[in-house]
C-alpha cells in the first residue's frame, strides 16, 4: 500500500510539473506540490529506512525513494530561491544514472507483471531525469518535449500504476 501510495503522489507531482513546464501555471504554484510530495516521500523513505525490523530491501526502496523525495524538494527550493536550477540538473544526471543502473537489474526480475511493469518505470524514470538533466544541468532548448514526456510518466509511471495497487487491482 505505501508503494501505491507514493506513485499516486508522484503522479500528482510529475502531472503538474509538466503543466509548469508548458508553462500553464507559475513556478510559485507548483512549489507547494513539490513540496508536499518531497516531505511525502522522505517521510516514506525514513519509515522505510529507520523501520524495525529494517532489512536490506528497506532500506534499499527507502534509499532510491529518497533520491525522488530530494528532487522534488530541491525543485520547490528552487522557486523560492529563483535560481536558474543547473545544480539541480547535475543532481538528475546522477539519479539518472543510478535508475539505470536498477532499471538494467530489474531486468533479471521480469518473470511477472510487477517485474515487467518496475523494469517499464525505471527506464522511463532514467529516461525521464537525464531529459532534466539536459533541459536544466545543460540548458538545452527541449522544454516543451520534456513537459509532455513528464506528462506521460505522470500517468503511466505513477498516478495509474498509484490508483491500481491502492485498489488493489494489482499487487506489488
Amino acid at each position: 500500500m505505501i508503494l501505491g501510495l507514493t506513485l499516486l503522489y508522484v503522479g500528482a507531482v510529475l502531472f503538474l510539473n509538466s503543466i509548469w513546464l508548458m508553462n500553464k501555471i507559475s513556478g510559485r504554484e507548483v512549489a507547494v506540490i513539490n513540496l508536499f510530495v518531497g516531505a511525502l516521500s522522505l517521510c516514506i523513505a525514513l519509515f522505510l529506512i529507520l523501520a524495525e525490523p529494517a532489512g536490506p530491501l528497506s532500506i534499499k526502496a527507502g534509499a532510491f525513494t529518497l533520491l525522488f523525495a530530494f528532487t522534488y524538494l530541491w525543485v520547490a527550493a528552487n522557486q523560492f530561491l529563483n535560481v536558474d536550477g543547473k545544480g539541480l540538473g547535475w543532481f538528475c544526471l546522477f539519479v539518472s544514472l543510478t535508475a539505470s543502473i536498477i532499471a538494467i537489474q530489474s531486468l533479471a526480475d521480469i518473470g511477472d507483471d510487477f517485474g515487467l511493469w518496475n523494469t517499464f518505470n525505471w527506464i522511463a524514470w532514467t529516461v525521464l531525469w537525464f531529459s532534466f538533466f539536459l533541459l536544466l544541468g545543460l540548458s538545452r532548448n527541449i522544454q516543451k518535449p520534456v513537459a509532455w514526456l513528464t506528462l506521460l510518466c505522470a500517468v503511466f509511471t505513477g498516478w495509474i500504476p498509484g490508483l491500481l495497487l491502492l485498489e488493489q487491482v494489482v499487487q506489488a
